[in-house]
């Protein structure tokens, strides 16, 4: 069975593109154009990329493409130029680079002398800004929730969404892989009995907007990303695309950074406070160690010549205790012994094996049981007719029940 080969770059070979330097390799077939990471590492794994003639299979292995020769499936890498698209996304494409199903995809609507991919996804059913690249390492960073880009969309809703509703976006709506937050939700105006919304999202959740708004009873009707990384959606036409300019493609790298920081920002505040809760929990141990001397002090002390080793209920003070307090022991005095007492006619006494049935003086006398040697006969109870009746309406039902 053939092996299932990537599409080489269709471009001419360039210096620009992949960096110089030793670098993971996944990385760079990623900058070549050759996927995602994911993907590369599976090219990796399977025995598929050749360094200087070595076949390599381990995913933390480093090359230089500059001075070192590396292949995939036997044809030599090429460094390409980046591509970097910007698409209005119409509704019923899928922004997915393969699709069994042969629906319609986003890369079908840009130009195809360059293998590009999808950065993020927008469902079918939503429309809007979707950026294509074949940057691995821009793609990755806008991508990641490491990083946490900020994207912005435009959402009709059906019902009127209430400042109290959107509260509860910000603080977070529990879905089946944890919480989900929005960083800032504001309506924009209402039409009839709809609402339009301005959502923003720095984390990327498979059909995050229109999961969290079912959660608070509010119904997505139209979805439109206009912003991600600051590059924005403007007056494009459904259906059509643009290159973005070197400065929105920096732009973009800046907001990776931005994010970066901030996200380090956040994680370092958290651990500052984490920090911090032993501190307040030794101030409260404190609080706790002083009420029992305060106690003491405004109700009085019966020890006050033991201090703090005042016993609690119900605790033994040792006689080197006292005699360090200063406290006068009790003279000891001798208390006759208690006589054994005496055993009741008809009953056995204190420490005398009982009669009875396990006993070796026979049956105990006196017992209920009838019939038995010494046992006194025990009168038999007369039923009366409404107990017959009931015990006879009983056995009846019984045997309709078993079919008798």
């Amino acid at each position: 069975m053939a092996r299932s080969r990537p599409n080489p770059p269709r471009s001419t070979p360039s210096t620009a593109g992949v960096s110089a330097g030793p670098q993971r390799l996944q990385k760079i077939l990623a900058a070549a154009g050759f996927g995602s990471r994911r993907a590369c590492e599976e090219l990796i794994t399977t025995g598929r990329v050749e360094v200087d003639g070595e076949v390599i299979t381990e995913l933390g292995a480093k090359a230089d493409p500059s001075r070192q020769r590396i292949r995939v499936d036997g044809e030599p890498l090429r460094r390409v130029k980046f591509r970097y698209y910007a698409l209005h996304k119409p509704q019923g494409v899928v922004s997915t680079a393969r699709d069994p199903s042969g629906r319609p995809r986003v890369i079908d609507l840009v130009p195809q002398d360059v293998r590009v991919f999808p950065v993020g996804r927008l469902d079918k059913s939503s429309e809007g800004l979707i950026l294509l690249t074949n940057d691995g390492e821009l793609a990755n960073g806008l991508t990641h929730p490491r990083y946490g880009v900020r994207k912005v969309y435009h959402v009709l809703t059906a019902g009127h969404v209430t400042p109290e509703e959107l509260q509860v976006l910000h603080r977070g709506v529990h879905l089946a892989e944890g919480v989900a937050r929005v960083v800032s939700a504001k309506i924009r105006s209402t039409e009839g009995k709809a609402t339009w919304l301005e959502i923003v999202l720095d984390e990327g959740r498979n059909r995050e907007i229109r999961r969290i708004l079912a959660r608070i009873g509010h119904k997505v009707m139209r979805l439109v990303r206009i912003e991600m990384g600051g590059v924005r959606l403007g007056d494009m036409p459904v259906g059509t695309f643009r290159e973005l300019t070197p400065r929105e493609v920096e732009k973009l790298r800046e907001a990776v950074r931005e994010s970066r920081k901030r996200k380090e920002a956040r994680a370092e505040g958290q651990a500052a406070a984490s920090a911090r809760k032993p501190g307040t929990a030794r101030k409260a141990k404190k609080t706790v160690a002083r009420k029992p001397a305060a106690k003491r002090a405004a109700h009085g002390s019966d020890w006050p010549e033991l201090g703090s080793k005042r016993p609690r209920v119900g605790s033994v003070i040792g006689v080197d205790d006292e005699l360090a307090a200063g406290v006068a022991l009790p003279p000891i005095e001798a208390y006759p012994e208690e006589p054994e007492p005496e055993a009741r006619p008809g009953r056995p006494g204190k420490g005398a094996p009982r009669k009875g049935n396990s006993g070796k003086g026979g049956p105990r006398k006196g017992g209920k049981s009838s019939g038995r040697p010494g046992g006194k006969p025990q009168a038999r109870k007369t039923a009366t007719p409404k107990t017959v009746a009931r015990k006879a309406s009983r056995r009846k039902g019984a045997g309709r029940r078993t079919g008798r």
